[in-house]
């Protein structure tokens, strides 16, 4: 990112050179001279929820509609021990949209790890820099991004699953991107509850679309009200600084928000409190494509609620 940056030009003042006068006694402190006046405290901003909420809402989308975002998803293939040929062509294990070479190399898993080999005169790179074959890195935050063209694609692990994610920042899903519906702001929907802490923070099981389940650390429990009824809600955490992550489920579901759940961030505690601004609940990738891998919501955060905001079903899902 260019950072501009705002150049100033001042005068320089000249004086002449005059003899420096002696010394004065320092004054004596007149007890009638007022005190100056104290600063005021800068008063906080008041918190406008509609504001807030757009602009997170904002956030969400250019995130939503990046050139790696979500919606540039448009593959993912589980690798095979051994070759898993790559290509536009059909007769590649592992098939990349039309417009890409028909045989472009030979991803190779060997237990955790995996190789590419590329056909000659292929040109991708990994990093900006010219890629020829190698090693690809799986791990989150590790992994190897190969470009070609409009097209990005790298390893992901799933458990003892290790697949290829695509990506092209000219797939349909992006191009032809009109928006999520949302429910109006309403500041009922932004609760305040209580946090019960696990003794210990325990794993709790979390299905996912893959049909398996996984194993996140919880560190407690959200006991919140709506309308005088009480709810409970177990988010999961990578670190005790971590936000909140709550994966749930509700009665709207079924007709107007995304059948298999939604997400909620939230911020850790705070003197045994947690906010729960639903206004910001939102739609996983699953909502806008068949390729993401999400969880969904355990049995226990299965609310027998409507939660009337946020974002609503996207599309046809």
């Amino acid at each position: 990112m260019r950072i501009a940056r705002l150049l100033t030009l001042s005068a320089l003042a000249f004086a002449t050179p005059s003899v420096a006068a002696p010394p004065s006694k320092p004054a004596m402190k007149n007890p009638a001279t007022k005190k100056p006046a104290e600063e005021k405290p800068t008063q906080e901003k008041p918190f406008d929820l509609e504001a807030e909420t757009r602009a997170w809402h904002q956030k969400r989308i250019a995130n939503l509609t990046s050139e790696d975002g979500w919606l540039s998803l448009v593959g993912l293939h589980w690798l095979k021990e051994g070759d898993n040929r790559v290509g536009s062509a059909e007769d590649n294990e592992v098939v990349f949209p039309s417009g890409t070479p028909a045989h472009l190399g030979t991803l190779t898993r060997k237990g955790g790890t995996v190789t590419l080999s590329v056909q000659p005169g292929i040109s991708l790179t990994r990093a900006g820099q010219p890629f020829t074959g190698g090693e690809l890195g799986a791990s989150e935050g590790e992994q190897d991004v190969l470009a070609l063209g409009s097209l990005r694609f790298y390893v992901i692990r799933r458990g003892e699953r290790l697949g290829i994610r695509v990506k092209d920042a000219e797939a349909p899903a992006r191009k032809q991107f009109h928006g999520i519906p949302t429910w109006p702001v309403n500041a009922s929907w932004r609760v305040e509850g209580r946090f019960e802490p696990a003794v210990n923070p325990r794993k709790v099981p979390v299905p996912n679309v893959l049909g398996t389940v996984d194993e996140m650390t919880s560190p407690g429990t959200i006991v919140f009200k709506v309308n005088g009824e009480e709810y409970r809600l177990d988010p999961v955490q990578e670190s005790p600084t971590d936000p909140l992550f709550i994966i749930f489920g509700d009665l709207t579901n079924r007709t107007d928000s995304y059948g298999a759940g939604r997400f909620l961030y939230a911020d850790p505690p705070k003197d045994g409190k947690v906010v729960l601004d639903f206004n910001r609940a939102y739609n996983p990738p699953c909502a806008f494509s068949p390729y993401a891998t999400c969880p969904l919501p355990p049995p226990q955060n299965r609310m027998k609620l409507r939660v009337e905001a946020g974002e609503k079903r996207y599309g046809d899902h």
